[in-house]
């Protein structure tokens, strides 16, 4: 199981609105056929792994991240294929939450064979959070909160000038989160500061491109910034609030889906209504703080420079109400991994 989730995630940026599903077949002791769900519309992991093993599939057990399918989409019911390959024994991580996929379990019980579920499921649930997450009924998208902090907390120095806190293979990281998001989301503050493109650039392309998103209650993104002059290639949303007709109807000539909205979590409503089941926000501290605050994140990503900003620095969490120490709550730690001298530690915010 822990190699077909490796295999799952190849489909990465590719599969969307689907999950992320890889499959391996092992007959004995020996893998004779692996398989992963490569893009929207292809064949399922399953069907590959299955046609990888051939004539040896016969009596073998197949491990599946994802419980098969049971119904007929942009492919047939992977059910139906594990039967007319001869599987044994089907073992699989997470049930399917998808009302019309769901039953592969329960067929493939009553045609025979043995089925086993929830070997690795805390891992293949995190995998498709997002997919997990919108197939459940959630009204808004999974929102993942990635910040690039120093040591002492800071998301930028006392200068506020533009700036790298972190190092390039740092940032290549975020260019995959980017490529596996629906949407890349920023405040006002940082989109003024930074001028950035808010692209995926420095990982392979997604399947689909992902929206920009700009948290801007008054519209002031400026008309010659690189996301409106990108709109019409790269999707761009503001979340404005009707402070400035003039301004809006200036961004909705070139291009811009403006969008009226009371508070962060309307917004958020607005997006999901849009088909963003992900959104991945990169700051900057006001938002970061408001989303917090809110209690709107679902996976708080923090990558730690090796630096110390000192005195009049920008704490990322500086509008964020105050916690007692022993109250404050305690995030569970999802996963560390290093890239250079950076620290990138994923934290689960929500109880998902």
């Amino acid at each position: 199981m822990a190699r077909a989730l490796q295999l799952a995630e190849r489909g990465a940026g590719n599969v969307a609105p689907n999950p992320m599903v890889g499959a391996v077949v092992v007959a004995g002791d020996a893998i004779v056929g692996e398989g992963w769900h490569a893009a929207f519309g292809q064949d399922h992991a399953e069907v590959v792994a299955l046609r990888a093993a051939a004539d040896h599939a016969r009596g073998a057990t197949l491990y599946v991240t994802l419980e098969p399918c049971n119904h007929t989409g942009k492919t047939p019911p992977c059910v139906d294929a594990i039967l007319a390959a001869g599987i044994r024994r089907v073992v699989y991580a997470i049930a399917d939450p998808n009302p019309v996929a769901t039953g592969g379990a329960d067929a493939l019980q009553a045609a025979g064979l043995e089925v086993v579920s929830g070997v690795l499921a805390d891992d293949a649930t995190e995998l498709n959070q997002p997919f997990l997450f919108a197939a459940r009924g959630a009204t808004r998208p999974w929102v993942t909160l990635k910040l690039a902090l120093s040591l002492d907390g800071a998301v930028v120095d006392a200068s506020r000038e533009r700036g790298w806190l972190t190092g390039p293979d740092a940032q290549r990281a975020v260019h995959f989160m980017r490529a596996r998001a629906d949407a890349i989301g920023v405040g006002i503050g940082t989109a003024l500061a930074d001028d950035p493109m808010l692209t995926v650039r420095d990982a392979p392309s997604p399947r689909v491109v992902p929206a920009r998103v700009i948290f801007d209650r008054a519209a002031r993104l400026p008309l010659d910034s690189q996301l409106v002059r990108g709109a019409a290639k790269h999707p761009l949303i503001v979340l404005a609030a009707g402070q400035s007709a003039s301004r809006e109807a200036a961004l909705t000539a070139q291009g811009v889906d403006v969008v009226r909205v009371k508070d962060i979590p309307e917004g958020l409503v607005e997006l999901r209504n849009r088909g963003i089941r992900h959104l991945l926000v990169e700051g900057g501290a006001v938002v970061a703080s408001a989303l917090l605050s809110a209690g709107l994140v679902d996976r708080l990503i923090i990558f730690q420079a090796p630096v110390i900003l000192g005195r009049d620095a920008v704490n990322a969490f500086s509008g964020v109400a105050p916690q007692r120490a022993q109250h404050a709550p305690r995030f569970r730690v999802v996963s560390r991994q290093t890239f250079g001298d950076d620290l990138m530690t994923t934290y689960a915010v929500s109880t998902g």
